[in-house]
């Protein structure tokens, strides 16, 4: 009887939406099984057609089943390894120098990083993202991004390659990107390629000696020109500091032994953590922001003043020495200072420190050895239980006894943290950060400078590059070739004018004067010789009479609305435009004329129908003009104004409506100077209701007589259309 062998083999594919499908195979055989496990498991984007590809190579076979498979292979012509049939077609590049490189000509590397402790990789999926959509190919090592939890699928997601061999990496790749210094055998394996690191040249220097011979052109990131302003994106030193900077208080709050933030329970009462940031830097801000949000009361001290505003914007209390001296220097950084201040600042450190809780040292110049800004005498006074956080713990260290990536405890009780991997204890965040600022960078070097897209090409008038790159085809530039970036001077002072003296003053008050008088007396003597030639050419008295109403008239105008507040002046427009609606006049007057008592309501000329519609017009106008106004004026008002009384204004409008209704049908007076005694009251109230809108508190009365001052013009018009 034949035997039946069944063996189930569960397989998990990745697919671009991240959804499992699981799959079983049964195989059935006739001879004893052998388990075969290829060394490759790949997972990994096409570079030029982009299609996704999710594969794990294991099989249960037994070796008839493998001589099968093999022959089935040779038979669909796939017999060849699948990722080095890939880069066959992958345009390679032996060295990048100076000339332009098209985007899909270069591939990035991404290894693993081999730092001990160092959980960050340099570049992220997201940055990953960025480079692959701008015509870039990117190879990473299998497992470089996991300590970041950043898995291999994540990354084919976003269309890079992942590959298990670190050797075919470098293979390929054109250029590597690292975040920190490559040790002895990855050295060796970029001979003749480009390498995008923190280097730094100062410190390393049998490392950059060595990547120089061997013709690796070398960018150090911790190069980059900070004074440049777009040089800040690509700035890893700050975007790692700020991680560095946060990362520190919460090291401080795990070996502190008190809250950070004060309580008041009825167990008792526990103070706030007292914290002191030295050096106002990206870091210092960073470790100040986060302190206060956790309830600490905080100070900082920097010797640069201009980070004094800086501080107190974070609610924290600036320190100051009492000697007036600046410490910015060259590149952002502070400079040695005198040593009348820093026995200035010693002295005021030393009482600081017997106050305060925890003390953040935040002073790291990239490539040289750290100061000492907590030294003996302050950790002696400062008290049992208190915490340093040094965060130049690498460079040795701002606190005396520091020891590089130790926690220790001094004879009189203070810890003092050294940890020299901060940022990379937020592996997640550091990584996304320093991937942002390294795949920027590498997408600025040509473009920026040649404005065409899509072509890499070191250029050393860019200068960033040429900061930044410190190594070129065999030729070491740093420091001596380097040309560091000064920022453009600032703009040249006003120049400081002499104060005058007081009989220069006077005569120029006298010169000022002189010019007004002058100016006035020009338009007087025009206005003069304007009235002079119309009196003598008119022959009308009346003419006289009607010039002297519309002088005074424009004057009284003139003065009034001068007197307008500027946020009133919407209002008013309003107002003057129901106003000038008392165009409705001369409608009215058209209307009566010719016309008898036994007239129709219905227009019947052409004149009537002018005047009707003119009338019905101004109306609109008239009646708008009041109501806009109303709404605009409740707009101002506020919760708290009194309670207007305009009603008690109907009284004296009732008298003069009523006077001149008793002339008109009782023939009590002359009805032709009481409707001329009227129309004063609505010359008046018009010119009273524009005054009105100087101000808020008389706005609405202003509004009020001029609604009376329409109604009593348009009165007396009726009164006069019955003569």
């Amino acid at each position: 009887m034949t035997n039946v062998y069944m063996a189930s083999v569960a397989v998990l594919l990745l697919s671009l939406n991240h959804q499992a499908h699981a799959f079983t195979t049964t195989i059935t055989h006739h001879k004893p099984l052998s388990l075969q496990v290829k060394p490759f498991s790949s997972t990994f984007t096409h570079p030029i057609k982009h299609r996704h590809f999710h594969k794990v190579y294991s099989s249960v076979s037994s070796p008839d089943d493998q001589k099968e498979e093999k022959a089935s292979k040779s038979d669909s012509g796939t017999n060849k390894d699948i990722v080095a049939e890939t880069f066959e077609n992958f345009p390679k590049t032996s060295q990048i120098v100076g000339k332009p490189i098209p985007y899909e000509k270069i591939t990035i590397g991404v290894l693993k990083e081999t730092f001990d402790n160092e959980n960050r990789v340099v570049l992220t999926p997201d940055s990953v993202e960025l480079l692959v959509k701008a015509g870039l190919h990117v190879v990473v090592q299998s497992g470089a991004g996991e300590r970041a939890s950043f898995s291999d699928a994540a990354y084919i997601d976003k269309g890079a390659i992942v590959l298990q061999g670190v050797d075919q990496i470098y293979n390929d790749a054109n250029i590597i990107a690292k975040i920190n210094p490559p040790n002895e055998q990855e050295t060796l394996k970029l001979a003749s390629k480009t390498l995008i690191s923190v280097i730094s040249p100062s410190i390393n220097t049998d490392l950059y000696q060595t990547l120089t011979e061997q013709k690796t052109n070398v960018f150090a990131l911790d190069c980059v020109p900070r004074m440049l302003s777009r040089a800040q994106t690509y700035d890893v030193l700050s975007s790692q500091a700020n991680i560095a900077g946060y990362r520190a208080v919460v090291e401080a709050a795990e070996e502190f032994p008190r809250f950070f933030a004060g309580q008041m329970t009825a167990a008792g009462k526990v103070p706030p953590a007292k914290v002191l940031v030295l050096g106002a830097g990206v870091a210092g801000l960073a470790a100040i922001q986060t302190a206060k949000n956790m309830g600490a009361i905080v100070r900082a001290f920097d010797v640069r003043p201009v980070t004094k505003e800086q501080v107190e914007s974070m609610g924290a209390t600036f320190l100051e020495v009492p000697i007036d001296e600046d410490g910015s220097g060259t590149g952002g950084y502070a400079k040695e200072m005198s040593d009348d201040y820093k026995k200035a600042q010693a002295a005021m450190m030393v009482e600081q420190a017997k106050e305060v809780d925890i003390i953040i040292t935040t002073a790291l110049i990239p490539g040289r050895k750290a100061p000492v800004l907590v030294d003996q005498s302050m950790l002696d006074v400062m008290k049992p239980g208190s915490v340093c956080v040094d965060l130049a713990a690498a460079n040795g260290g701002n606190v005396a006894q520091t020891e590089p990536n130790k926690v220790i405890t001094t004879a009189n009780g203070v810890r003092i943290v050294g940890y020299t991997d901060l940022p990379s204890r937020l592996a997640a965040t550091a990584s996304n950060l320093f991937g942002n600022n390294v795949a920027k960078f590498i997408l600025s070097i040509g473009p920026h400078t040649t404005k065409e897209k899509g072509v890499f090409q070191i250029d050393l008038d860019d200068d960033a590059v040429q900061n930044m790159l410190v190594s070129y085809n065999g030729e070491a530039r740093f420091p001596d070739k380097i040309t560091p970036y000064s920022p453009p001077p600032p703009p040249k002072a006003a120049e400081v004018v002499a104060p005058k003296t007081e009989e220069e003053l006077f005569e120029e008050a006298n010169s000022a004067q002189q010019k007004i008088f002058l100016k006035n007396a020009q338009v007087a003597s025009l206005a003069a010789a304007a009235l002079v030639a119309f009196g003598v050419t008119t022959g009308d008295h009346d003419s006289v009479a009607l010039m002297s109403s519309f002088a005074l008239a424009g004057l009284a105008g003139y003065q009034v609305v001068w007197g307008v507040a500027p946020a009133l002046h919407s209002p008013l427009m309003a107002v003057t435009n129901a106003i000038s609606g008392m165009t409705a006049v001369g409608g009215m007057l058209l209307l009566a004329h010719g016309a008898s008592d036994t007239t129709s309501l219905i227009p019947d000329s052409p004149s009537h129908w002018m005047g009707a519609v003119a009338t019905v017009l101004s109306f609109v106008n008239i009646s708008g003009g009041f109501l806009v106004t109303g709404k605009m004026l409740d707009l101002f008002k506020r919760p708290n104004d009194p309670k207007d009384f305009f009603e008690y204004y109907a009284v004296p409008t009732a008298i003069l409506l009523a006077g001149l209704f008793a002339s008109a049908n009782a023939n009590i007076g002359d009805l032709a100077n009481v409707s001329g005694t009227v129309g004063i009251a609505s010359a008046v109230c018009c010119i009273a209701a524009i005054a009105g809108l100087a101000n808020q508190e008389t706005a609405r009365t202003g509004n009020i007589l001029g609604i009376a001052g329409v109604a009593f013009g348009l009165s007396a018009t009726v009164a006069d259309m019955s003569l």
